[in-house]
């Protein structure tokens, strides 16, 4: 979802800025969520927040020059960061990797990208990235989960991003699917994130197959190959997130829901045995209309577009 635009054009560009704890994305976008240029910078570690807002600066700078806009065509700049953040008051509240706590950063970035300045949780902007140019297109409603080392995601209802009245909305992952289960690092017992992330699979799979090291795919591949247990471990984890998944769908019936993150690579594999579960057990089975589960079609992309879109979903 790349082109070059060189020169000047009456087509209205909007930056996105992707703040990550390793690595900063940039990227040149149109309302159609094409990217027009893009730029990637290290996410400095044990520096002062100034030193983060200017290496974004340079990112922004970078993916400009590579569009052959300049900033005076940008409509807007659309900032997606990790952590709590405050869209209303251009904070980010708390993000704890980075140390972060009531960070300005919009007001870090004021000075050079002069044009109206946007702020969201970064999970928020890959599901908006999702509903306006991937797997959501033409959708009514969105909800996105991602499978990372936690389990994140968010949703896009009529045209709007849903954060809640507080902007801390939508922290799917920390639903719990088993009461009193497994200890998530939220402090709750039984989290979705407990039972679905990447990393519940990861030390559920080295666990139930004696092995030292393992990644998301080892179960799967080993499931494929035949391996009795690794097929135990992949349709109790398939089960996990089909649980959640519903949870999801019977609380929202959005249109489409995406599965993004590097296990949603594993396409049917996953999404099959997902959504039988999900047929059976949506409360609106019996309806003509129900929700589509559908593997994220951005990748890495989505939270960038979604960023640099805020101004249109808002």
């Amino acid at each position: 979802m790349e082109s070059n635009q060189k020169g000047g054009s009456a087509i209205q560009t909007y930056l996105g800025i992707d703040l990550g704890g390793t690595n900063i994305a940039a990227a040149v976008v149109t309302a159609d969520g094409r990217i027009h240029g893009r730029a990637s910078v290290p996410t400095p570690r044990g520096t002062p927040a100034g030193a983060v807002a200017g290496a974004m600066l340079a990112a922004g700078r970078e993916a400009l020059g590579r569009s052959g806009c300049t900033p005076e065509q940008l409509v807007s700049a659309g900032i997606g960061s990790p952590g709590t953040v405050d869209p209303d008051e251009g904070m980010i509240r708390r993000w704890y990797k980075m140390g972060f706590q009531d960070v300005p950063i919009l007001s870090l970035l004021a000075d050079e990208l002069r044009c109206p300045l946007y702020l969201e949780n970064d999970a928020n902007c890959a599901a908006l990235g999702e509903y306006a140019a991937g797997a959501g297109k033409g959708a009514s409603a969105l909800v996105a989960v991602t499978l990372g080392t936690g389990v994140g995601g968010g949703a896009v209802l009529d045209g709007s991003i849903y954060t809640g009245f507080n902007h801390a909305g939508m922290e799917l992952g920390h639903m719990a699917i088993v009461h009193g289960g497994r200890q998530c690092a939220c402090g709750r017992r039984g989290c979705f994130e407990a039972y679905a992330s990447a990393s519940a699979l990861i030390a559920r799979t080295k666990q139930c197959l004696s092995l030292p090291e393992a990644d998301g795919q080892t179960a799967f591949r080993a499931a494929e190959a035949g391996d009795t247990r690794a097929r135990q471990v992949v349709e109790e984890y398939t089960a996990y997130l089909a649980c959640g998944v519903v949870n999801l769908v019977n609380l929202f019936q959005p249109e489409v829901v995406c599965i993004g993150g590097g296990i949603a690579g594993q396409g049917e594999r996953l999404l099959a045995p997902v959504r039988e579960i999900l047929e059976r057990e949506n409360y609106a089975r019996g309806l003509p209309r129900r929700t589509r589960l559908v593997q994220a079609a951005l990748g890495n992309d989505a939270g960038v577009i979604g960023a640099a879109l805020l101004p249109l979903y808002r």
